[in-house]
């Protein structure tokens, strides 16, 4: 090693290796919804619903990226990345969610994987972001079993279809499909359900569990199979015991109903306290745990922002009649951190405790990448302000790389202005802008700052 490369290596943030990627998912750019046979997914029925999403956008154009996604290709290789997470829209495979499948739908994703590989980004799949088929929802949706097997599949005829992608992950967020979704109601399908919520969170672990099984029948050489979760360290907002107790219970409905089955095998002690008004548990069955356990060959975190918990007083006083969110807490906007131009508070010291975190709770954690962080604002081409974020973030990921944390990788949300789901279109995360009346694409001074950090490889 040269003097040259050495001083290099000392001042390296991250191991040599480490990934930098952008990512996106299909219903926020892809929009051509009824191309090519695409059925419509709860995503197109629920941005129809009066009030549902701001100014009553939807994603039927978004991006465009359907049409454009050469173009978008060309934008990551000048940008440098080594690779690229994006989603597969399960309604473009099969319309119905099950039956026929829709070999044009498979057409678009085979032509993205060749491009991307040609121009040396590896693709990272994301299996499902939040568009599930209508068809399936009619059926029941994520409440019910058979939406599961149903997952399985999808992702197996996808894994097929697809060759040339090392990274396949089977789900997104599954909280905010689940809780946000099915619970309070702000996301696609727009129900507020207990049991029903807590049954749809099951539900998802399982078809994560059946999806692995069924890549994994026929894996590849050298492919790997992970999940994406978003995580939010819980935080009293005093140092009461009640805020404290509201913090866990907030920790468990975010974080634990999922990292416990997942990485640890069993369900959350507390999750009868906490839920047992409210649902008996009996989607679940004998073997799920085994299934949703299998070990992963990555883990997905996605992180924005910590969640400062207090308690308060349930707003159904009979446990029966409760939602799976009424846990009795609330969430408090602490003194001192600043706000994104969403009003998000900018904590990256969160960040570094949920990475050391999962490592400390579990021993065996397999390899990380950030798969999400990003800044949300109106859309100036200036935005040092999400400059200052990813800087600040990247810090904090590189802490956790010094503490013994095994993090490969790092994805900024994201490539572009998109379709911010019920935000709709005001709320922009992208490094490049898009004018969404004439499409044109616009790379912000964060585009510029994260080329460079690529290239220097910090």
């Amino acid at each position: 090693m040269t003097a040259v490369e050495a001083q290099a290596q000392e001042t390296r943030l991250f191991p040599p290796g480490f990934v930098w990627g952008v990512a996106t998912s299909s219903y926020q750019i892809e929009g051509a919804a009824d191309a090519d046979g695409r059925g419509p997914s709860i995503w197109d029925a629920f941005s129809r619903v009066p009030g549902a999403v701001a100014a009553g956008e939807t994603g039927d154009v978004a991006c465009d990226h359907y049409h454009r996604w050469p173009q978008d290709v060309e934008l990551m290789a000048r940008l440098g990345v080594g690779a690229y997470r994006f989603s597969v829209a399960w309604p473009r495979i099969f319309p119905q969610g099950d039956g026929r499948v829709e070999r044009r739908g498979l057409d678009f994703y085979r032509r993205l994987v060749d491009a991307l590989n040609e121009r040396g980004i590896t693709p990272f799949v994301t299996l499902y972001h939040w568009d599930l088929p209508q068809a399936l929802e009619e059926r029941g949706g994520w409440r019910v079993r058979e939406t599961a097997e149903r997952f399985a599949e999808y992702a197996a005829t996808v894994h097929e279809a697809l060759d040339g992608v090392p990274y396949w992950i089977t789900l997104n967020e599954p909280y905010c499909s689940s809780i946000t979704g099915y619970a309070e109601g702000r996301h696609a399908p727009g129900a507020r359900e207990g049991h029903g919520a807590l049954a749809a969170a099951h539900h998802l672990l399982v078809g994560h569990g059946l999806a692995v099984a069924r890549l994994r029948e026929n894996a590849r050489a050298g492919e790997r199979v992970g999940v994406t979760l978003n995580m939010s360290p819980a935080v009293p907002a005093s140092p009461s015991p009640e805020d404290a107790a509201a913090a866990r219970r907030m920790d468990l409905m975010v974080n634990r109903q999922f990292t416990e089955p997942l990485l640890g095998a069993a369900y959350p002690g507390d999750m009868a306290e906490v839920y047992g008004g409210i649902s008996d548990f009996s989607f679940r069955r004998d073997g799920d745990l085994a299934l949703i356990s299998a070990p992963l060959d990555f883990l997905g975190v996605n992180y924005y922002y910590p969640i400062h918990a207090a308690a308060a007083p349930y707003e159904q006083p009979d446990p029966a009649l409760r939602s799976a969110f009424d846990i009795g807490v609330r969430t408090v906007a602490p003194d001192g951190p600043p706000v994104s131009g969403l009003g998000w508070r900018i904590e990256p010291r969160g960040l570094h405790d949920t990475l050391t975190g999962l490592a400390a709770r579990y021993p065996d954690l397999p390899p990380v990448f950030i798969t999400e962080n990003g800044y949300g604002d109106d859309g100036a081409l200036d935005d040092t302000g999400r400059v200052e974020y990813l800087r600040d973030h990247l810090a904090a990921t590189a802490a956790a790389v010094d503490a013994g944390v095994d993090v490969r990788g790092y994805f900024c949300w994201s490539l572009l202005d998109n379709f911010e789901w019920a935000r709709g279109y005001a709320a922009r995360f992208g490094l490049v802008h898009v004018d969404y009346a004439t499409q044109e694409r616009t790379p912000k001074t964060s585009y510029h700052w994260y080329r460079e950090v690529i290239a220097e490889g910090i």
